[in-house]
């Protein structure tokens, strides 16, 4: 199993740790355009296998794609992070060109390869991967969705007193501070529903903090996150490579489903070998619906964006 991952920054590099370390693929791939950066830290990687545990061979290339070939999955973190006060739509401009480079050269040499999408605004960065590459639906899958959910679980977590493996819950709709949907109402510590647990307000607090927890630690770091977005790329791309069939929430292009169409989106999707086997519709309440709404109104604004 060979993994790709473009742009070797701290998103990237997390991402190829993580899936090192996670000792299922036997080639990742690290590709950067600053000369010599992405073969440092391949090495460096590279150095902890022993210490680590693992047997996966990590390399690094500068620009070269030639070294992604025949990659079984792709990971495309490139473009500008965020800085504090920025919001992700902000980023359209430079990483819109980025992205649509970078995922032609990856399909050129790896045709019938799965694209994970992390590069921001993500759900327009997928649906632009979607309507320049001409590949199929289930094989193009944006990553915002299993960051979001990992984040309301910590809140969950945070607020319950509770260790983080009693908590499940999950977040649609678009990766933006406005767009996300915790779903609080189906949110459960070992299946008991959080409300039995929390006050309304409290679970409110949960969702709020939720909808901003990539913008806070921005302000807090300076620039993007990089360890949990890096853990929630390598959660997918094992549920691929592995076959696991698992659950996660990810944008994907919707075409009826939840009633709307045209735009990726985030949605539970169960992933497995092929990619997003399927999609699952969630039985949602009217104020749940009528929130996803809005989100795909927010999503479809900045998709207009790549137009103009």
């Amino acid at each position: 199993m060979k993994i790709t991952v473009v742009g070797a920054g701290a998103v990237g590099a997390s991402c190829a740790e993580y899936i090192a370390i996670k000792d299922f693929a036997s080639e990742v791939v690290l590709l950067d355009i600053k000369e010599g950066y992405a073969e440092g830290k391949a090495m460096d990687l590279m150095q902890t296998a022993s210490l680590n545990g693992f047997d996966t061979k990590i390399i690094g290339s500068t620009n070269d794609y030639s070294k992604t070939a025949n990659s079984d999955i792709v990971v495309i973190t490139s473009g500008i992070p965020r800085k504090p006060g920025m919001t992700r739509e902000e980023l359209i401009g430079i990483n819109a060109g980025i992205v649509k480079s970078v995922s032609s050269s990856l399909i050129k040499y790896s045709p019938n390869t799965i694209i994970i999408v992390v590069s921001n605004p993500m759900d327009t960065m997928t649906y632009l991967v979607h309507k320049t590459t001409g590949l199929p639906k289930h094989r193009i899958i944006g990553m915002g969705g299993a960051l979001d959910s990992a984040r309301f679980k910590y809140r969950l977590a945070e607020a319950l007193g509770a260790p983080i493996s009693d908590v499940d819950g999950m977040v649609i709709g678009g990766h933006s501070d406005k767009g996300m949907v915790p779903l609080t109402r189906l949110a459960t510590r070992n299946s008991v529903p959080v409300s039995a647990f929390l006050s309304e307000d409290r679970i409110t607090q949960v969702k709020e903090d939720t909808k901003v927890g990539g913008a806070t630690l921005t302000k807090l770091l300076g620039t993007s996150a990089w360890y949990a977005p890096g853990a929630a790329v390598s959660g997918l791309v094992q549920a691929i490579a592995c076959d696991q069939k698992k659950m996660f929430a990810c944008s994907t292009l919707l075409e009826g489903e939840y009633g709307l169409n045209d735009l990726c989106i985030g949605v539970p999707v169960i992933l497995g070998r092929n990619g997003i086997e399927s999609i699952v519709e969630l039985d949602l309440n009217q104020a749940e619906k009528d929130h996803m709404v809005q989100s795909a109104e927010g999503v479809k604004k900045t998709n207009g964006l790549l137009s103009s």
